[in-house]
Formats: C-alpha cells, structure tokens, sequence
C-alpha cells in the first residue's frame, strides 16, 4: 500500500504545484469490499469542489497513463479538502496552527491525560505547549513533541 501512496505522491505533486494547492495526505484504503484512494488537498483561503473535481480529472489521466497499472485492484478516486479539523502533518502545519484551537492524541498518559484539546500557544522543536480546561479551570500544560500521536485542527464548542 505504501508504495501506492508514494506512486500517488509523485503524480499528484506537480498537478498541485501548477495551480498552488497543497498535498495535505493521501490515503489508499480499504473498506468493506471496497478500495479507496483519497487524496486531500488545500490552498491558502481554501479549496472548492470544482477545483476538487479538476484535480481528480488530471490526477485520473495520469494514473490511467501509468504502465505498469500502481493500483491494478479497482478502487475509488476521492479528492477533497482535509476539511475544518485538518490533520496537522508537518512542521508547516503546527506553524500556521499556532494560537489556534487543536486536538492532541498522545501515545501514552501524560499530564493525568492521553487526550488534549485546546489553544497551542507556543511551539518549539521539542514542545507545544496547550491551554486547555479542566472543568472550569483554565490550565497550560507542556507537551513532548514524541509523545504526540496525532494532532489536528479541532472546533471549539
């Protein structure tokens, strides 16, 4: 499967790179009987469906151009936004999520918890650090940037 994803990488990139969008994540799965092929992109003020459609033509042709076929099972092409909670990847993406609202996943318990959410106020290489709730308190706590299993952009009810 990964090979299939790096594949997808390298056909997608200068498809997005002639129009400034950029390659949140692909994703080659499979569910139920079905396979799908999901890649998801964005641009600075957003991304919309026609763009979306646009994408998935030149992405289309290019795939079926490929000999041998990468993908030779039929699958699903899906080209979307990441959506409000976008998933934070790289260094790029902590960066413009900085004084914003985020949802932490964490490998293992740390700080009394395995899930944060709340406001990154600073990043470092080694650290984010959060302000969240508990209960009616507002706190800060300072997470190890290895102990972060995920994390993306979170809505704030």
């Amino acid at each position: 499967m990964s090979t299939v994803v790096e594949t997808v990488t390298k056909l997608v990139t200068p498809i997005l790179e002639a129009d400034n969008f950029e390659l949140v994540d692909i994703e080659f799965v499979k569910e139920g009987k079905s396979w799908y092929l999901r890649v998801f992109v964005d641009k600075e003020n957003g991304i919309n469906i026609e763009e979306c459609a646009l994408i998935s033509d030149k992405l289309s042709e290019k795939l079926d151009e490929c000999d041998p076929d990468p993908i030779p099972q039929a699958y699903y092409l899906e080209v979307s936004s990441p959506g409000a909670e976008r998933p934070l990847k790289n260094e790029k993406d902590y960066e413009r999520a900085l004084n914003k609202y985020i949802h932490v996943s964490l490998y293992q318990q740390f700080a009394g918890a395995k899930v944060f959410e709340g406001t990154m106020t600073e990043l470092s290489e080694s650290y984010l650090k959060l302000e969240y709730m508990d209960k009616t308190r507002k706190k800060e706590v300072e997470i190890p940037r290895e102990k972060i299993a995920k994390a993306r952009l979170a809505i704030k009810f």
